[in-house]
């Protein structure tokens, strides 16, 4: 009887709880990166990948390729949780064994569907999509194939809010055309090597000997690459355990012997880092720098926030402060961040500025896409500067914050400036909403709980309590 593995694969989901949570939002190209246009985007809406925008691309680049209508959103990591945890805890009350991956993603192995046909497959997956679309409001795609390789790329063929089914006996006639990099474990490095040696199609690594491939890739990799190539994918469905540290290293050809080359280094393993801290779904109190030196010598030092997060700059300042030079250990061949002390709770911070400070020999970020989010679809939403913002940090206001009011309840910053604050109050409940503007100092108006614009309380009430 055929095996049938499921991949999961929550829309956009980052963009798509904003536009969840934030109705206005809804049909708008949405960027969560963080309303300063530095670092990496954290996810991208449809609307706003039509234009080229993705995730873990430049933020400034993204907000280009998008134009002026582009929506850029302070990541949010609580609500992100919480509609992960939802999602999730209705997907483990219908399968045995759950291996979730990320905060949007995971594989199952229902047993109800072992020996069933690929229609069968296919209305209890569109069942499943149902159900988390009724309870969240949230879309998701569903691909399903004989082992996990086949059902992760049948999700990706299913998306947007989709399922695709690959029968066994279809497998390879899909599988084959499509590129060699499709494959879990191929990235550029083993993609360039194959290439070298003729290989573009999973088709071509089929076709190889194993030898020949054991030859190029080495026997561990090369034997798993050459299996998953001929449809053999015989890896379990299991709980994952949870992860204490996340972190990205790289060793350079060439020693590091500058200040900007440790610099840019320290950046991309830090930002190598934080997305896997963003798929990981928590937030980071330590962060740790590790550096070997051209003689294999081994450094590493660390240092604890008072507070659990995720937000890029924060982590990226703390590795910087931790960061030492050639000058002072010499020649350097390898560079890391790690991240951990992972928590699910975060914390917001108040001037979160204090905690961005960036030593002196670095190089500013010229950021020229600031907060405000229009109150017209067509008009421009890039619309305050940032003297606006930092005018009225007293006040602790910042675009897309979470607020709250006693008359209209709970809502979001638009933009802040001149003394003033624009507000939208709405809920996932709501509909979209009305917008009201105050004087930043107005007694009536607080920081609000992010958990409020989801509106579930029928669900925070009940075990499932975010």
């Amino acid at each position: 009887m055929q095996r049938w593995v499921l991949h999961i694969d929550m829309d956009a989901f980052f963009a798509s709880v904003e536009q969840l949570t934030r109705p206005t939002l809804r049909g708008r190209p949405v960027l969560v990166a963080g309303v300063s246009g530095r670092g990496v985007v954290a996810g991208a809406s449809y609307e706003a990948r039509k234009f080229g925008a993705r995730s873990a691309m430049p933020t400034q680049q993204a907000a280009r390729l998008v134009g002026y209508s582009a929506v850029l959103v302070s990541p949010r990591r609580a609500v992100y949780v919480a509609a992960s945890r939802r999602v999730f805890q209705l997907i483990a009350s219908r399968v045995d064994v759950l291996e979730q991956l990320s905060i949007d993603e995971a594989f199952m192995e229902p047993a109800e569907l072992e020996g069933a046909s690929a229609a069968e497959v296919t209305r209890w997956a569109e069942e499943l999509r149902r159900v988390i679309r009724e309870e969240t409001g949230l879309a998701a795609s569903i691909g399903a194939g004989s082992g996990k390789q086949y059902a992760k790329i049948a999700s990706g063929r299913a998306k947007p809010d989709g399922t695709f089914v690959i029968p066994a006996d279809r497998q390879l006639e899909i599988l084959h055309p499509m590129p060699v990099s499709e494959l879990w474990g191929v990235g550029p490095v083993t993609e360039a090597r194959l290439n070298q040696i003729g290989v573009h199609t999973i088709g071509d690594l089929a076709g190889l000997s194993e030898r020949e491939v054991t030859i190029s890739l080495g026997t561990a990799n090369g034997r798993m690459l050459w299996h998953l190539a001929r449809g053999i994918d015989e890896r379990p469905v299991e709980t994952r355990a949870e992860a204490k540290s996340i972190s990205a290293e790289h060793t350079y050809p060439r020693d590091l012997t500058t200040h900007a080359e440790v610099d840019a280094a320290i950046d991309r393993a830090a930002e190598s880092a934080h997305r896997r801290l963003l798929a990981d779904g928590r937030g980071s109190r330590t962060v740790t720098v590790k550096l070997r030196m051209a003689d294999f010598r081994i450094e590493s030092r660390s240092a604890t926030l008072p507070y659990a997060t995720d937000d890029p700059e924060t982590l990226r300042a703390t590795a910087f402060r931790l960061a030492r030079y050639p000058d002072e250990v010499g020649p350097i061949r390898l560079v890391g961040v790690s991240y951990s002390g992972l928590e699910a709770a975060r914390q917001d911070v108040l001037f979160p500025e204090l905690d961005q400070q960036i030593v002196e020999h670095r190089e500013t970020t010229d950021d020229d896409f600031e907060s405000g989010v229009s109150d017209h679809v067509t008009g421009p939403v890039v619309e305050i500067a940032r003297a606006d913002i930092e005018g009225d940090a007293a006040a602790g206001w910042r675009a897309t914050q979470d607020v709250h009011h006693p008359e209209f309840g709970h809502g979001w910053v638009q933009g802040a400036g001149h003394g003033i604050v624009s507000v939208r109050f709405e809920t996932r409940a709501t509909g979209p909403g009305f917008t009201r503007t105050f004087p930043v100092d107005d007694p009536d108006l607080r920081p609000g709980d992010p958990l409020d614009s989801l509106a579930w309380e029928e669900w925070a009430d009940g075990d499932g309590a975010p």
